[in-house]
Formats: structure tokens, C-alpha cells, sequence
């Protein structure tokens, strides 16, 4: 499976809220952003934590409208995000860049980047 199928695997299982299908795809040491807080989480029981509570009290969707390979070992996915409440009140919708790094065949970290000028920030 290339590079580009697994990341779009990934979004699937995501946004279906698979997170065990999302961490076959992963190592098991993989270093991952808590965009809420700013900080890093380590392995899969961090991220799974991390997903449960986003789950638990908004509805994140996000799926890739890009996908471009950087090098050998990373590749730049340009998302559309649209995260809504429990209501479904749409709190926010933007474009975003995610970059993953690879370790052989599985992703080891991710890392976001905001995409300027490109989306709509709804919450305000």
C-alpha cells in the first residue's frame, strides 16, 4: 500500500471514529499534536485519550483535498476541517496542513500547519 492509500485509510478510519484502524497504521511509539493544548502525546493510549475526549463533545471531520509527497519519508496533506458541537452547530471550518513523517510503511509523526488564506474560520 502506498503512502498516499494509507494516509487516505487513515482519514476514513478517523472520521468513522476507528481509532484502532488509524493506529494499524502507525507505530506504536508515534509522536502526535494535542492541537487543543499546544502540546505532544506519545503512543497510542495518549492518542486514544486524546480522541476519546474530542469525540466525547465535538464532531471533528476532516478529509484531504491534497495529497503531495515532501521526500522519501514525509508527505503534506492539505484538509478540509470542519469541526461542529453536539448540537451541530458548526464551531469551526478551514483548510489545514498536516505532515506526516514515515517509518518504513507507517507513520511515526504528524505535525499541523495552518494553510493562510485558505478557509473560513466560522467560529468568528
Amino acid at each position: 500500500m502506498s503512502k498516499r492509500e494509507r494516509i487516505s485509510k487513515a482519514y476514513e478510519a478517523f472520521n468513522r471514529r476507528d481509532a484502532r484502524a488509524v493506529f494499524d497504521l502507525m507505530t506504536e511509539d508515534v509522536d502526535w499534536p494535542n492541537a487543543i493544548l499546544g502540546t505532544r502525546l506519545l503512543g497510542y493510549e495518549a492518542i486514544r485519550a486524546y480522541w476519546d475526549g474530542q469525540w466525547a463533545s465535538i464532531d471533528p471531520q476532516v478529509t484531504p483535498v491534497a495529497i503531495d509527497e515532501i521526500d522519501a519519508d514525509r508527505v503534506a496533506v492539505r484538509v478540509h476541517q470542519v469541526v461542529r458541537d453536539s448540537a451541530g452547530n458548526v464551531l469551526l471550518d478551514q483548510l489545514v496542513n498536516h505532515i506526516y513523517t514515515f517509518r518504513g510503511e507507517l507513520i511515526c509523526r504528524m505535525d499541523i500547519r495552518p494553510a493562510h488564506g485558505t478557509g473560513n474560520d466560522a467560529s468568528g
